[in-house]
């Protein structure tokens, strides 16, 4: 079984390495296979199909997991320390991810694959990021503000510090963008605590 998630690993890598070199279109699955280190045959067994292969990739390397354990364990309640660590994994996460996010952003409507599979992870963040503000309401933190809109609003500042650097050879944030993430957060926090 341990040898079946080895393959699985490597032929998902090579898809996100293949396919960010050549497109979704242009990456063939024998040219994926040999990525990997595998025949093609491999590569059906155990993903059907090339769509199924960046589907898995999506699901495994994108972030709603990290985000869903973050959220369940570290953090403490204080707002701008939260939100500050949100911040922070969500853009070691996606600058982790980015071969991924490029091919999903040069190609996505033309993809075939199933909308949940590219919008799964944003919109569990949307929903872990609503509770935390509504709780934060509940126990009369923050400002009573709609907390799906807070959501949102921390997600969107979120993705264009990011995906202002998507073509960017940074493997990273650079300073520039940990200091505009600083500032957004603390200008966040201020304007909701009470």
């Amino acid at each position: 079984m341990e040898t079946n998630r080895s393959t699985a690993e490597k032929l998902l890598l090579a898809a996100i390495e293949v396919m960010a070199e050549k497109g979704y279109l242009g990456a063939s699955t024998k040219e994926i296979a040999a990525a990997a280190g595998v025949n093609e045959v491999t590569l059906f067994r155990h993903f059907g199909c090339k769509s199924n292969l960046l589907e898995a990739a999506l699901d495994r390397y994108h972030y709603a997991d990290i985000m869903t354990e973050l959220f369940a364990t570290r953090l403490t309640g204080e707002l701008e320390r939260d939100l500050h660590l949100i911040a922070q994994t969500y853009q070691q996460a996606m600058f982790r991810n980015k071969k991924l996010i490029r091919i999903v952003h040069k190609e996505g409507a033309s993809l075939p694959i199933g909308e949940h599979a590219h919008t799964r992870h944003r919109e569990k963040l949307r929903e872990l990021l609503r509770d935390y503000f509504t709780d934060q309401q509940r126990r009369g933190l923050i400002r009573a503000e709609p907390p799906d809109t807070l959501a949102l609003s921390f997600m969107y500042v979120n993705y264009g510090c990011f995906i202002s650097r998507l073509h960017s050879d940074l493997a990273e944030p650079d300073a520039e963008s940990r200091e505009v993430i600083r500032h957004s957060v603390e200008l966040y926090a201020r304007a909701l605590k009470l």
